[in-house]
């Protein structure tokens, strides 16, 4: 799976990208998503990488990132009594893994696929670089220490 954070804003965004942006459901700043790794949502990150930070997500930041930010219809939290109650999964844990290994969904569960983070502790290096050349923009190797700071 892959977790992608929105990390630039909407001024002189070309139409093309917004639509994609909008078809991630990435509508702000600080926000993040869990999608598959299949072809089409890798057209769809290479399309937005000048204004998303991406990266493979692993099973314990996905569980910090549906306990401390999930969310359920109405904007309730997600909770593991009411994990235990309407999913087969008893844990956060649990439902990070499943999630990741592909056998579960957000939607099916019914939980929000968007996470609304904070802005990043200690701030972010810029926005108007990529990883490589010293920023925070495009594909991150290690996307959990990100995350982390967004909490």
């Amino acid at each position: 799976m892959f977790a992608i954070v929105r990390l630039r804003g909407e001024v002189n965004l070309r139409p093309e990208i917004k639509d994609t942006l909008a078809m991630l459901h990435i509508h702000r700043v600080n926000h993040c998503v869990v999608v598959k790794e299949d072809p089409h949502y890798r057209g769809m990150i290479q399309k937005v990488k000048d204004y998303v930070a991406w990266g493979k997500i692993d099973d314990s930041t996905l569980a910090m990132l549906l306990e401390r930010r999930g969310r359920l219809s109405a904007n309730r939290r997600l909770t593991e009594q009411y994990l235990k109650e309407n999913t087969p999964y008893s844990s956060f844990m649990e439902l990070a893994k499943a999630i990741n290994s592909g056998s579960a969904s957000l939607k099916d569960l019914q939980i929000k696929p968007i996470f609304r983070l904070h802005p990043a502790r200690k701030g972010l290096r810029t926005t108007k670089k990529t990883v490589q050349q010293g920023g925070d923009l495009g594909f991150h190797p290690d996307l959990t220490d990100l995350i982390k700071r967004m909490r």
